[in-house]
C-alpha cells in the first residue's frame, strides 16, 4: 500500500451538515470538478451507502472505479477502499475525519493512500496527491458553507 497523505480544513458549518454533504454521494458532480458521475450501487440498512460507483475526468486521468465505505456511528469518521483495482488505481484507502470545534465550526481531516497502476515518480505522486487533496477539501469547504448559507 502507498504511503498516506493527509490534509485539515476548518469549515464553518456543524460536523452534523458536514457529514451530510460527505454522506450524499449522488450529489458529488454538482460540486467536485473532475467527477462526472457518482451512483450508489449499494446501501447499508440504514440508508448510508455502502459502495459508490465514480467516473472521473480529469484530462489526463480518466477513471470509473467503486469505493466500498464505512462510517463511525456518530458520523465522524467516514473511511473508504478501493473494491478492486480500476484502470488508473491498484488500491486506494482513504477517510474523513470530522471533529466539532468549540468556535462552532467543524476541522475536516482528510487521509488518502492511493496506489497508481502506472508508474510515477514519488515526488510527483505527492505533489498530485497535495493537489488533489487540497483541492477536494476546499471544494468540500464551499459546497457545506454554502449549503449552511441556504438553510
Amino acid at each position: 500500500m502507498a504511503d498516506s497523505s493527509t490534509q485539515s480544513i476548518v469549515v464553518a458549518a456543524s460536523p452534523a451538515q458536514v457529514a451530510a454533504v460527505i454522506c450524499d454521494f449522488p450529489r458529488y458532480p454538482e460540486w467536485t470538478e473532475a467527477l462526472r458521475r457518482a451512483e450508489v450501487v449499494e446501501e447499508y440498512t440504514d440508508g448510508y451507502a455502502s459502495q459508490v460507483r465514480f467516473t472521473v475526468d480529469a484530462g489526463v486521468m480518466a477513471d470509473e472505479y467503486t469505493l466500498a465505505y464505512e462510517y463511525a456511528e456518530d458520523l465522524s469518521r467516514i473511511e473508504w477502499h478501493l473494491v478492486e483495482p480500476s484502470k488508473m488505481q491498484r488500491s486506494q484507502q482513504g477517510s474523513y475525519d470530522i471533529v466539532g470545534n468549540p468556535d462552532a465550526t467543524t476541522t475536516v481531516t482528510y487521509t488518502l493512500a492511493v496506489e497508481l497502476s502506472v508508474g510515477m515518480l514519488g515526488m510527483l505522486r505527492r505533489k498530485a496527491e497535495k493537489m488533489i487533496m487540497d483541492t477536494a477539501l476546499k471544494q468540500l469547504k464551499r459546497r457545506v458553507e454554502a449549503s449552511g448559507a441556504a438553510q
